[in-house]
């Protein structure tokens, strides 16, 4: 009969009268009295959790330093099934916690008291450290805009990636005050300076919640006015547990004008979070609001190739339609599961897609593309007999002008019968005719909503009359076109320059929609004034209201060599080396020629735009011309007499701050090629050859292609 393990033998148990006589069970002899009887107590228990831990696995249960429990059961002291040989095979524990299931020699315990208290020890320090850095109050109300310089950079943290172990101060602030950590119960969130210690991080940009306050405080003072359509009373914390995307997308805005070494350090990281957001599914109807903001302000580009503004458009519209936000009422019909939505919610989601209809069509407009828009029973004036249907007057009124601006669409660009799309003549004036009479009466409703109001209907009246440029000379309307092109011009041209709020003008803060009409305008201007047509306008005025154009393009650039930087010299270089606005190049007699026809005839009303590029390529580079890398440095004045493009603006307080990319050639863009018959709509424009200060995430095929 085989002997007993010694683990396994009784031991003598003393009597309770007894407590200094206990007998010993082992060769060594044991100490007595009460410390004795501890001390076999905690041999006891020692052994005995010895065998929880390595079960029964024969002779390897005696080698020293091999452990049977994996670190997590050995963390919480529980039983672990996890197998080693000749597998190794995870326990069950790990596996239904989803938990990392490792054994390691080096494993050693951590108290949950001596950890809580290091955590304590870590929070005093880091609030004691904040408090010091706390010299002034955070700048709120009235005083934001003296803030524009100094309230962000100073106190931004750009934390390395590896310093995952030893973090520093903001990092280890953002991981212990994350609500989600399990410290929302604790006593230290109740105090008064609980919320100096609350920072929201992406990549490696930590901004604290005074920034983060300003930030959003900046945002719905200067930009939201323009699609008006969140709320404003809510706090940022609760647009991050919505969607972070959107909590980061307004962000990124409202750093246009308030910290461009924010913008640029979180284009990178804002474009990463945004294509995993894309690509998850199914969606939240709340990121359809974050495309919204960021189709309205897309980030800079030097390029028109690596602007994905209009994809954004397009993958807005079908997010929101397979959510069912066109059926608002019906949202369980695009669910497995069962949706009842309140009030206050129907009228969200109703309000939210009607302002991504209206964005998505002006998208469509200001790019020169057909419009993904689907203007439905949601949105027709018979939905505003439901209370939770009804729109706010501003919202309603917006929505209005953008279905002008489909219908201008539809008829005077979407003639099947035709290869660009076009009406003929005799249809174009039919239907120009009834357009300017629908625009008449939207106008007569419309005129009581305010500046921004006014802007957009312009500019919808402007998409209209820009067809002037595909009319043929010998129309008899040709003339009366020409004249109410000119005024929707100037008339828009004005509405823009002079768009207020209750915090000033914010023409700088302007959506890039309003950007590219002002484009198209200058264009206009310049197209009208350096033809037959120049004879019959004030030429003074047109002189001046060019020069405003160029002046409010670059205000509203945000850096110096993004697009809308470079367009606005190109418009200055086109103005200047025509002799438009000169009285010495204007015709006396009221002959009419071919000189306004335009070559790009497929991007809708937006086709001026792309033919005068097209045109001062060719210019420029038969004239060897066309360094846009000095030109940016020092901005062509348009009624400058010296025959260099480099005339300084400093005096007048055009030019913009310090070059940022490279050098660029007319004939750089097409790899130095004179053919232009085929012409690339996409690569239209300066194709990045100089690149902004960050780099966007792009595919290695794109980089093979040279489009980077």
């Amino acid at each position: 009969m085989n002997p007993l393990p010694a683990a396994a033998l009784p031991r003598p148990q003393s009597s309770a009268g007894s407590v200094g006589n206990t007998a010993p069970t082992s060769t060594a002899a044991s100490p007595t009295g009460v410390k004795g009887k501890r001390s076999r107590k905690r041999e006891s228990s020692s052994a005995s959790e010895q065998d929880e831990y390595e079960g029964s696995f024969g002779d390897k249960r005696r080698q020293p330093g091999v452990k049977r429990a994996c670190n997590e059961c050995r963390q919480q002291k529980l039983r672990c099934d996890v197998v080693t040989e000749p597998l190794y095979t995870t326990c069950t524990r790990c596996q239904r916690l989803n938990l990392e299931c490792k054994i390691e020699s080096n494993f050693k315990r951590v108290g949950k008291r001596s950890k809580n208290a290091e955590m304590e020890r870590e929070i005093v320090e880091l609030r004691r450290q904040l408090g010091l850095q706390q010299t002034s109050p955070p700048t709120t109300g009235p005083t934001i805009k003296a803030a524009l310089s100094t309230s962000v950079s100073p106190t931004i943290s750009h934390l390395p990636a590896h310093q995952d172990q030893y973090m520093g101060s903001e990092e280890a602030v953002a991981s212990l005050m994350d609500l989600r950590s399990g410290l929302e119960g604790g006593s230290f969130l109740r105090s008064p300076n609980a919320q100096l210690l609350l920072t929201r991080r992406i990549g490696d940009i930590v901004l604290t919640h005074d920034q983060v306050q300003e930030l959003f405080q900046y945002f719905f003072t200067f930009h939201h006015p323009f699609i008006p359509f969140l709320d404003p009373t809510r706090p940022p914390d609760e647009y991050h547990q919505s969607s972070p995307l959107l909590f980061w997308v307004i962000v990124s805005v409202a750093t246009r004008r308030y910290d461009l070494s924010l913008l640029t350090a979180l284009a990178g990281p804002l474009s990463e979070l945004l294509w995993k957001t894309l690509a998850e599914v199914p969606q939240n109807y709340i990121v359809v609001k974050a495309l919204c903001i960021l189709c309205t302000w897309p980030l800079p580009i030097s390029s028109t190739s690596s602007d994905p503004t209009f994809m954004l458009s397009g993958l807005m519209m079908q997010i929101a339609m397979q959510i069912g936000l066109h059926r608002p009422s019906h949202a369980q019909d695009f669910t497995k599961f069962k949706v009842e939505l309140r009030e206050e919610e129907l009228r969200d989601r109703v309000r939210t897609w009607a302002t991504c209809n209206a964005v998505a069509q002006r998208v469509a407009t200001g790019y020169g593309q057909p419009p993904t828009t689907f203007y439905d029973w949601t949105l027709a004036p018979s939905g505003a007999h439901e209370p939770s249907f009804r729109l706010s007057d501003d919202v309603y009124g917006r929505l209005l002008i953008e279905t002008f601006s489909n219908k201008v669409t539809k008829a005077l660009y979407s003639n099947h019968l035709d290869p660009v799309g076009l009406v003929s003549d005799n249809e174009r004036w039919m239907h120009t005719t009834f357009l300017a009479r629908d625009y008449e009466d939207l106008e007569q409703k419309l005129h009581l909503h305010g500046s921004f109001s006014t802007v957009y209907l312009r500019a919808a009246n402007l998409h209209l009359r820009l067809s002037a440029f595909f009319d043929s000379p010998s129309s008899n309307r040709y003339h009366i076109d020409l004249f109410a092109l000119w005024r929707s011009t100037t008339s828009f041209l004005e509405a823009a320059f002079n768009v207020n709020t209750a915090a000033g003008n914010v023409l700088i803060y302007s959506t890039n929609y309003i950007l590219q009409m002002i484009i198209a305008g200058g264009f206009s201007l310049l197209k009208l004034m350096n033809s037959f047509f120049a004879s019959h306008v004030d030429i003074e005025y047109g002189r001046n209201l060019f020069n405003r154009t160029i002046q409010a393009i670059r205000s509203i650039s945000v850096f110096t060599n993004d697009l809308p930087n470079r367009l606005a010299e190109v418009l200055a270089q086109l103005w200047r080396s025509s002799g438009a606005g000169s009285r010495r190049a204007v015709a006396t007699n009221d002959s009419t020629d071919s000189s306004l026809q335009l070559k790009v005839k497929c991007r809708m009303s937006m086709s001026l735009v792309f033919d005068s590029v097209w045109r001062w390529r060719e210019e420029f580079q038969a004239q060897g011309r066309g360094n846009l890398e000095s030109a940016l440095r020092n901005p062509t004045n348009p009624d400058s007499a010296v025959e260099s493009s480099a005339t300084s603006l400093a005096d007048t307080g055009l030019a913009p701050s310090a070059l940022v990319g490279g050098t660029l050639t007319p004939s750089d863009d097409f790899g130095g090629e004179s053919n232009y018959e085929v012409f690339d709509p996409l690569n239209w424009m300066l194709d990045g050859l100089v690149d902004l200060p960050y780099d966007l995430p792009m595919g290695p095929d794109l980089e093979v292609q040279g489009l980077t």
